[in-house]
């Protein structure tokens, strides 16, 4: 050896991989900012408020099994909506037993199921479908425990409660007026209304009965009810207004 440092081994160059084919992202692509864009799985979409109201119309316009199908999912929305008012109003009617109250959701359910299939070229689309049936149902519910609620107890269509409107605590010349106003509107109920008007005058205003339990008993509808309160009330303000008790009604004739 003649003393030079010995030469390194030379190794082999490390081989290069063979590329490899990149296999396509199924990612979606990036939304600005870097961040993937959400994926939406099957099955997982939730169906537009349009398309839902259409969904529900064309199947209780159906003449076939998807009508009665849509009509049982329909009852039993109202009966659920109907069951969750009297719950909620169940203080008004402590008296009464948990299967009866339940018989009375049905009766509402049933009730508002018939209303709304009455009324579906009302609907508009302005909510989900859902909820415009919903309120059939609180307003029957509404009805049946009103109803209910009276059904034990006498309806007095003839005898007004006049004193119930007297204020006793106001002066005493504050009282004086009141009861000479109050004189002057009994004595325009008995001369200027027709003896129907006065019934549902007296029945309504006086007594606090409601119009739902009047037009079960007189066998009449709300809208008939309310139609005979409005002229009542306009004749007894045109004729208190005359002796300048009141103001005068507001004409709802169309100006020329």
């Amino acid at each position: 050896m003649n003393g030079a440092a010995a030469a390194a081994p030379c190794l082999p160059p490390a081989p290069v991989p063979s590329p490899v084919a990149r296999r396509p992202s199924r990612l979606p692509p990036a939304a600005p900012g870097g961040y993937p864009r959400p994926v939406a799985l099957p099955g997982s979409e939730r169906p537009s408020r349009e398309r839902e109201n259409r969904d529900w119309l064309d199947a209780l316009r159906d003449r076939g099994p998807a009508r009665e199908a849509a009509v049982a999912r329909l009852h039993g929305l109202l009966l659920k909506a109907a069951r969750f008012e009297l719950g909620r109003r169940r203080a008004a009617l402590s008296h009464v037993r948990g299967e009866e109250l339940d018989d009375l959701a049905v009766q509402a359910a049933d009730d508002a199921l018939v209303s709304v299939l009455g009324k579906l070229d009302d609907f508009r689309g302005a909510s989900r479908f859902t909820t415009w049936v919903y309120k059939f149902a609180i307003v029957e519910a509404g009805v049946k425990l009103r109803r209910r609620a009276w059904q034990s107890r006498e309806v007095t269509l003839q005898d007004g409660s006049w004193e119930q409107f007297a204020d006793h605590g106001r002066s005493a010349q504050e009282q004086l007026e009141s009861a000479e106003v109050l004189e002057r509107l009994r004595a325009a109920v008995e001369s200027t209304l027709t003896p129907h008007q006065r019934s549902v005058f007296v029945a309504l205003a006086l007594n606090g009965i409601p119009i739902d339990v009047i037009a079960e008993r007189t066998g009449s509808s709300r809208g008939a009810l309310y139609k005979t309160l409005h002229d009542a009330r306009r004749k007894l303000r045109t004729e208190l207004a005359a002796e300048g008790l009141a103001r005068p009604p507001v004409s709802t004739e169309r100006r020329s």
